[in-house]
This record gives structure tokens, C-alpha cells and sequence, in this order.
């Protein structure tokens, strides 16, 4: 009795842990029926009950997991669903589902609008609402004492939405739903947080027919491929299903966390039909034995037939009635194609089809006419209105374009004039310029040719002396012969006289150019200095009227500035307000955007500096690591101007909509008498918006960048904690398997017994065998866990007084996957081992909280 009493315990604190949360006795709605593509197909996805569905049906469906257990989950389904329209699906279901001692019983409510998106394709929405109670089924309890866990266990009455969507085509759909999207608990009037059936769920369904003979003549191949994202792990299946005519289908599937599956199905009558799924758990899942699910249905007639569906009429195995088959309209040009090859024997079925063919397309080519003349009765009135909108709106521009070009006119005829005024100065002052120019050169040309005819003279001097002076030599030579002393004397006599003579004509001619060079200076200082005077008196009158023209220039600015800043009307004082309000504000959201972008420049250098530690780490390169430093401060910061970064650029966006509503107002209440004040307002709002517009694309690139950064840096920060733990494994292990020695050596009996409550068990451990995987020095099988701990001292604690209490042969291993230590002091190879073990352990003070871990290393 007590070993029945012990596994009945241990099934239900399995079960306790696996469906609900902790102890509060909350389940999580999941209905078991994923091994069919015939019936209750929306619990599957809420579109369901519309997709790829002509008829209406009750169904009463059971299913039992894992019949190798006693008190197996076990799960009733009855349910009315199925098409209600040409856009409608919709159900109504209750269900019980039985875990041990935990019971749900409740209902199931589904909805699926379809829309039309073209002529062969079409969007599907879904919602499941699902309304259950949850709790202990005090019934199936069977204990000789009152467990005060047990009554402590609320029943809770929930809420589940699940919505969905799908998007069809001629043979494919897609689709996504997101199961417990919301579970609300009545009782606590609270919604469920970590509930482990929440999922997205993602799907591809493809639906055909086969064109051959015989038993399998046009029999629907479906096929659906499925994943469910949940938050621990990612569950796969697929199921592929044939359907032959006759009512006969065969369907086969798997799941990676149920296993395999294969079913039939057969329509008894076209309205009866029953149905087998078995399921046989693979893997960890293997010992707990194959699930077996029944279904029973009646399907009633449909007297219309819907654009989108399967398609397919009913039949029956005693039916005495044959198949007409009602395909879309590509798979029916299949079938008219195969029928050509036994036109024979379907003449009739052919003719009849073609005539009510014949007669949907003429009732579907009125409908589309009258829809195209509906359509184009609407297009030609908003065609209308719009051509009324744009004339005046090009009526509206080409009087702004009109005042534009007036005023450009007669900006262009002042400019125009200026322009001429200047032009007939620079002529002018360019006449006079040629003018002197043509004097100075003149006078530069006699200046020339007096030195020319100067210069002749002194050559033909010199010439004359030179001839001179030879007839002299000659009779000097000639007197030489006669006097040598008398000639040379004459000679020298001669020669002073010409030396003379040569000095005083040099110094006649150097007086002559000295005189001439100080008369040409002084005639070209008396010409520059009327140049310059000229020059002056241009400049001077240039002058004033340059600032002439400044002083008119900035009269019409500060008249302008005047308009602007010290408007007259109230209206004008609040724009001048809010444009001087939104200016001061660009400099405060300008700083915020530094302060933003200097923080993601720090964290991007961060991110590249740890990125170039683990790199050069991988490549053995030995590398002092950077410590982590805390980015609370950092965040806190960072999330301060981005919170007033927000506030600024909210508030200058109002600021620019109000200063815009103003202008308008101020425009079409016709207030506005300068074309100034206009354009400036005009110019200053698409400043405005432009820096307003350049501001928050900015923000969204930092974001973005920073978003980047922020998932670079933890996959880096996960591979330098990765590395550090791989590199100090090895230095750990000596140390604990020391620490271990010392333990043993040094710890001697107690001398009074201990008991229970003086250890302490660490982590509170499942009933369940927990798995282990890549435990580093620790050999493959099954273990009996005495404690789990993550410190350190409270370890040793445990082993020296387990140790004190007479067993030596205790030992530990580290998992690095979960940062624990197990304690242990017994190991098996095999579960049936380690369950006889487990049951054998008697009543030593450190077994009271024993386990089972298998250790699986790959």
C-alpha cells in the first residue's frame, strides 16, 4: 500500500509541475488534437473552421496519452463547428481533460471572418476564446491521511485567447496564430505571467488533387507543416493526409516532442464518419507508451456551395450515390481535362457541369458588370471632384505665382536699374582710364625718342673721336719718326686736351639726362597726382553711394524686422512668441542629440574593444581582459535623455503645428499687408520642419545603431563569459576535487546524531529524472542526487556532515550549464537500477529529499 501511495504521489507532483505553475493548481489550455486534418482542425489554428471547409458537423472526440501509465492524461471533446456563410466559419466546443488529481472542464468558442482579396486569394482572421475551470479532483485522490498540500489547491476559473490569421491561394495556405495570447485567472483578477503554452505558432498547408485512374481517380492530397515558438523550446510537426472518394482517408505525422502518428478515417454514411490516430512517443518520452484518439462525427448536408473551400462532396461507404466532385476552378480545368479522355461515359455529368458553370459565369459577369459601373460611377465622381479640387488649387497657385512674379518684376527693375547706374560708371571711369592711359603712353613714346635721338649723338661723337683720335695716331706715328720726344709730348698734350674734353662732354651729357630725368618725374608726379586726386573723387562719390544704398538697405531691413518682431495684432505677437520659443528650443534638442550620439559612440568603442579581446583571445593570443564595467549609471543616463530628447522633440513638433495653424489662420483672414512678413513665415516653417524632420531621423538612426550595438555586445560579453568559464574549468575541477580530500580527511563521526532539518538540500528538486547534458568529468548513467547547491560553502557544509554521519564514499559534480553543484554518493547504469536504489534508501537524515539525474554526455 505505501508503494502505491509513493508512486501515486510522485505521478502527481509530475504532472503538477509539468501543466501548472508552482502550486496554485492553474492549467494551461492545450487541447490535444494536432494529429488531424479532417476534424476540430481550429484547435489547431482559429481560421481553421473556415479554411478549406464546406460543411457543418458535431463531433465527440476522446483521446488518452501514455496508456502505459495509470491515470494518463486523458481528454474529452464535443463540439459543433464548420462554415456558416460565404465569409463565416465559427464552433462551439466543451472539453474535460483529466491529469491524475488535476481536472479543467470548460468550453471553447471560435470565429473566422474570411475576405476576399482577388479572384484566387483570400485573407482569413480566427479567435478561439476559451472559458475552463482548473483544479484538484478530490474524487481520484486515493490516501489513507489528508494531505494539507492537496486541500490547499484553489480551483481557478480562466480565460484563454488565442487569435489567428491566414492567407489563402489556390493549393497553399499560410498562416499564424499565437496560442494564449492572454489567460486571465477570475480568482486572483490577474493575468497569468509565464504560462509555458503560450506560443507563436507559424504554418504552410498545401492542398491537391491527384489526375489518374482507377480507386484514386482526383483523391486530395493535404499536407501541413507547423512550428510553435514557445519560450523554452521550438516544437516542428508535420501531417500529410489522402483522401480517396470513396470516404476513405489515411493520414501520418510527426511531432519532435510526441513522436510519430498515423490514423484512418472512414465515412460510414456521407453523414457518419469515425476516426483512429495512434501516437507513439520517440526519445525521453519513449517509456511512457503510445496515445490512442477516437473520433465520432456527423456531418450535415450542405445545400450551397461556397467559392472558397475543400470543394468535395461526401461519400460513403454504403452510400449508393456517386461522388460529384465540386473543385476550384484550376483544379477543374484538371478535371475537364481528364474527363476529355472518357467523354463517353460522362457526357451527361459534363453537360450538366458546363450549364450551371455556363450559369455562374453569366450571373458572376452581371455582378462584375454592375460592380464595374458602380465603380466607375464612383471613380468618375471623385474623377470630378478631384479635377474641381486641382483647378482650384492651380487657380489658387497661379495668383500666389502672379503676386511672385509681380513682386520679382519689380525686385528685377530696381536690380536692373542699379545694375545700369553701376554700368555707366564703370564706362565712364573705364573712358577716362583709356584716356590717361593714351596720354602716358604719349608722353612714355616722345620720352623715347628724345633718348633715342640723344643717344645717336653721343655714338656719332664717339665715332667722330674715334676717327679723330686715329688720324691722330697716324701723325703721331708719322711724328714719332720725326720727334719721338716732341710727339710724345704733343701726344700726352693731346691726350690730356681730349680727356678733357671726353669728361666735360660725359658731365654735359649726365647734366643733360639728369635734368631731363627730373622733368619727365615731375611731369609724372603732377600725372599721378591728378590721377589719384581723380581716383579719389571716384571713390569718394562711389562711397556715398554705396552707403547710400546700405542706409536705404538697412532702413528696409529693420522696417521688415519691425513688421516682424513688433507685430501690431494679437495674432502676430503669438507667431513672433512661438517662432522665438521653437528657435531657443533647437539648441536644447541639438545638445540632447550630442549627448545621444556621444553615449552610442562610447558603447560602439566598448563593443569593439571586447570584440578585439575575444578575438585575439581565440587566437592565442594572451590578452589582459578588460574588466565589465556597470552600465547602470550609463543606462540611467542615457535613458534621461532620450526620456527629454522625447519631451523636446514632442514639444517643438506642437510648437511648429501651432506657429503653422497661426499662419494659415493669419492668411486666410487676409491680416498679412506685407509680402515680407509672408515669405519669412513661409521660409521659417520649412526650416522648421526640415531641422524638425532631420532631428527625428536622426534619433531613429541612434536608436537603431544603439539597438544594434546593445545585441552585439551581449553575444560578446556571452562569448568572453564563455571563454573565462572554459579556461578556468579545468583549475575548478582540481580544486574541488581537493577541497573534497580535505573534506574526508579532516571531518570526523558527530557524536550526537543528526537529523533531517540539520541539512541543508540546497535547490528544491522535480520528482521527475532530470536530464543533464555535456557534464564535463562525470561518466554517462543515472545518479542519486542528495542535494543541489550554487555556493560554495554551503556545499561543504553538506558533505561534512554527511561525512560526520558515516558516509565516506560521498561525491559531487559540477554542471556549467546551470552553475550547480550535485551531491551524490551512488551510480547506475540503468533506470530500473536506480529506481530499486531510490526505493532502498531507508531513512538516513541526508536522503530525505533523494533524486534521480541522468547524466548524458554527447
Amino acid at each position: 500500500m505505501k508503494t502505491h501511495l509513493l508512486v501515486l504521489v510522485l505521478c502527481i507532483c509530475s504532472i503538477q509541475m509539468f501543466y501548472s505553475q508552482e502550486d496554485d493548481g492553474v492549467v494551461s489550455l492545450s487541447l490535444p488534437v494536432r494529429n488531424s486534418l479532417t476534424f476540430n482542425r481550429y484547435a489547431i489554428n482559429p481560421t481553421f473552421s473556415f479554411v478549406r471547409e464546406q460543411n457543418k458537423y458535431i463531433s465527440f472526440s476522446n483521446k488518452r496519452e501514455w496508456v502505459q501509465f495509470d491515470d494518463a492524461p486523458l481528454t474529452y471533446l464535443a463540439g459543433y463547428t464548420g462554415r456558416f456563410g460565404e465569409n463565416i466559419g465559427a464552433g462551439l466546443s466543451v472539453f474535460q481533460q483529466n491529469y491524475g488529481v488535476l481536472t479543467t472542464f470548460g468550453g471553447l468558442a471560435n470565429f473566422a471572418y474570411n475576405v476576399q482579396l482577388d479572384r484566387d486569394s483570400n485573407l482569413t482572421f480566427g479567435l478561439n476564446i476559451g472559458a475552463y475551470k482548473s483544479g484538484i479532483n478530490t474524487g481520484n485522490v486515493v490516501t489513507n491521511f489528508d494531505d494539507p498540500s492537496l486541500q490547499n489547491v484553489p480551483e481557478n476559473f480562466l480565460l484563454a485567447i488565442s487569435p489567428g490569421v491566414n492567407y489563402g491561394l489556390v493549393f497553399l495556405d499560410f498562416g499564424v496564430s499565437i496560442n494564449n495570447l492572454v489567460t486571465y485567472n477570475s480568482n486572483t483578477s490577474e493575468l497569468i505571467k509565464d504560462d509555458p503554452e503560450q506560443s507563436i505558432q507559424a504554418h504552410l498547408m498545401y492542398t491537391g488533387y491527384m489526375n489518374t485512374r482507377g480507386f484514386f481517380d482526383e483523391s486530395k492530397f493535404s499536407g501541413l507543416i507547423r512550428s510553435e515558438f514557445k519560450k523554452d523550446e521550438t516544437v516542428i510537426s508535420a501531417i500529410a493526409m489522402l483522401t480517396v472518394p470513396k470516404g476513405i482517408w489515411a493520414q501520418v505525422g510527426y511531432n519532435t516532442v510526441f513522436g510519430a502518428s498515423g490514423g484512418v478515417g472512414i465515412n460510414i454514411t456521407p453523414q457518419i464518419a469515425i476516426e483512429y490516430n495512434y501516437e507513439k512517443a520517440l526519445g525521453d518520452l519513449n517509456n511512457f507508451g503510445p496515445s490512442h484518439e477516437f473520433t465520432l462525427a456527423y456531418r450535415f448536408k450542405n445545400k450551397q456551395n461556397y467559392d472558397y473551400s475543400s470543394g468535395d462532396e461526401v461519400s460513403g461507404l454504403i452510400s449508393g450515390n456517386k461522388r460529384k466532385p465540386v473543385v476550384s476552378k484550376i483544379s477543374k480545368a484538371k478535371a475537364d481535362a481528364n474527363r476529355k479522355s472518357s467523354a463517353e461515359r460522362k457526357a451527361e455529368a459534363q453537360a450538366k457541369l458546363l450549364a450551371e458553370q455556363k450559369a455562374k459565369e453569366e450571373a458572376d459577369a452581371k455582378a462584375r458588370l454592375l460592380a464595374e459601373q458602380k465603380a466607375k460611377e464612383e471613380a468618375d465622381a471623385k474623377a470630378r471632384l478631384l479635377a474641381e479640387q486641382k483647378t482650384k488649387e492651380e487657380a489658387d497657385a497661379k495668383a500666389r505665382l502672379l503676386a511672385e512674379q509681380k513682386a520679382q518684376e519689380e525686385a528685377n527693375a530696381r536690380a536692373r536699374l542699379l545694375a545700369e547706374q553701376k554700368a555707366k560708371e564703370e564706362a565712364d571711369a573705364k573712358a577716362r582710364l583709356l584716356a590717361e592711359q593714351k596720354a602716358q603712353e604719349e608722353a612714355d613714346a616722345k620720352a623715347r625718342l628724345l633718348a633715342e635721338q640723344k643717344a645717336q649723338e653721343e655714338a656719332d661723337a664717339k665715332a667722330r673721336l674715334l676717327a679723330e683720335q686715329k688720324a691722330q695716331e697716324e701723325a703721331d706715328a708719322k711724328a714719332r719718326l720725326l720727334a719721338e720726344q716732341k710727339a710724345q709730348e704733343e701726344a700726352d698734350a693731346k691726350a690730356r686736351l681730349l680727356a678733357e674734353q671726353k669728361a666735360q662732354e660725359e658731365a654735359d651729357a649726365k647734366a643733360r639726362l639728369l635734368a631731363e630725368q627730373k622733368a619727365q618725374e615731375e611731369a609724372d608726379a603732377k600725372a599721378r597726382l591728378l590721377a589719384e586726386q581723380k581716383a579719389q573723387e571716384e571713390a569718394d562719390a562711389k562711397a556715398r553711394l554705396l552707403a547710400e544704398q546700405k542706409a536705404q538697405e538697412e532702413a528696409d531691413t529693420k522696417a521688415k524686422e519691425e513688421l516682424i518682431t513688433n507685430p501690431q495684432d494679437e495674432l502676430g505677437k503669438s507667431m513672433y512668441a512661438l517662432a522665438l520659443e521653437t528657435e531657443n528650443s533647437k539648441t536644447t534638442q541639438n545638445e540632447l542629440l550630442k549627448k545621444f550620439d556621444d553615449i552610442v559612440a562610447t558603447k560602439d568603442k566598448d563593443l569593439k574593444d571586447l570584440k578585439e579581446e575575444n578575438d585575439l583571445s581565440e587566437q592565442g593570443i594572451a590578452v589582459t581582459p578588460k574588466p565589465f564595467k556597470s552600465i547602470t549609471a550609463e543606462n540611467n543616463a542615457l535613458n534621461a535623455i532620450k526620456s527629454d530628447l522625447d519631451a523636446v522633440i514632442k514639444k517643438r513638433g506642437e510648437d511648429i503645428e501651432k506657429l503653422k495653424e497661426l499662419y494659415e489662420d493669419k492668411y486666410e483672414a487676409a491680416t498679412i499687408t506685407n509680402d515680407e512678413v509672408y515669405l519669412y513665415y513661409q521660409k521659417a516653417l520649412k526650416r522648421l520642419e526640415t531641422e524638425q524632420l532631420n532631428a527625428l531621423e536622426a534619433k531613429v538612426t541612434l536608436e537603431t545603431r544603439l539597438e544594434d550595438i546593445k545585441v552585439a555586445t551581449e553575444f560578446e560579453r556571452r562569448r568572453r563569459i564563455k571563454r573565462a568559464a572554459f579556461d578556468n574549468e579545468d583549475e575548478r575541477y582540481a580544486q574541488d576535487r581537493a577541497t573534497l580530500q580535505n573534506i574526508k580527511q579532516s571531518t570526523g563521526l558527530s557524536n550526537t546524531p543528526l537529523k533531517t532539518e540539520d541539512f541543508d538540500f540546497g535547490e528544491q528538486q522535480s520528482d521527475n529524472i532530470q536530464i543533464l547534458e555535456n557534464v564535463t568529468n562525470v561518466e554517462n548513467g543515472y545518479y542519486l542526487i542528495l542535494a543541489v547547491h550554487s555556493d560554495v560553502k554551503k556545499r561543504d557544509d553538506f558533505l561534512r556532515k554527511v561525512v560526520a554521519s558515516g558516509r565516506t564514499d560521498i561525491d559531487f559534480f559540477y554542471d556549467v550549464n546551470t552553475s550547480k553543484y550535485y551531491i551524490y554518493y551512488d551510480k547506475f547504469d540503468y533506470i530500473e537500477a536506480a529506481n530499486e536504489g531510490l526505493k532502498s534508501k531507508g531513512n538516513r537524515p541526508y536522503n530525505g529529499k533523494m533524486s534521480i539525474a541522468k547524466i548524458e554526455n554527447k
